[in-house]
């Protein structure tokens, strides 16, 4: 599922398994994964939002959001772009679970920060220039990072980034 809606980025696929700890770790299918982020220029979808390219009433859009079933894998996919920031959070990609419609994890996705720094000198994001915030400074990533922290590599076939996450709940 494609996320990006039409928004300038670079690409970004994402992998995100959702294991069952209370089996031990057994991968979930038919999962429901909900994601949600900024666009590159730290800007949400349905939202009026304040940043450095002034206010923009985003509500009535959806793009960088989206829902995914996990595979028979456990894995849900998506693709997009990848996020921007905003002043005082880290760059970051908003997740829930849910298993038979029942909300299971609310969480966050957490980028390296060698990837991020690359991602901020490139044509297309340095306007916005550097996120101050790091994953160790940032007020709600930093206590949690082992666990919210992806692994991102480059993808040299898309001239984008690979993400690979997993998420555990309590079933």
């Amino acid at each position: 599922m494609d996320v990006s809606e039409g928004k300038t980025g670079l690409p970004l696929r994402m992998n995100i398994t959702v294991r069952n700890v209370t089996d031990s770790c057994t991968i979930l299918t038919n999962a429901r994964v909900d994601i949600w982020y900024c666009d590159k220029d730290g800007y949400y979808s349905g939202y009026t939002n304040s940043g450095y390219l002034g206010t923009q009433n985003n509500t009535a859009k959806t793009f960088c959001r989206g829902l995914q079933l996990t595979d028979a894998n456990g894995v849900a996919r998506f693709t997009g772009i990848y996020p921007g920031w905003y002043q005082g959070r880290v760059t970051h990609i908003h997740v829930q679970v849910y298993v038979n419609n029942t909300l299971k994890l609310t969480s966050q996705i957490a980028f390296p920060e060698e990837i991020n720094t690359a991602v901020y000198n490139t044509d297309l994001y340095k306007a916005h220039g550097q996120n101050p915030t790091k994953n160790t400074t940032d007020g709600i990533i930093r206590d949690s990072l082992d666990n919210e922290l992806a692994t991102v590599v480059a993808n040299a076939a898309t001239g984008g980034y690979d993400l690979t996450h997993t998420l555990y709940v309590k079933v």
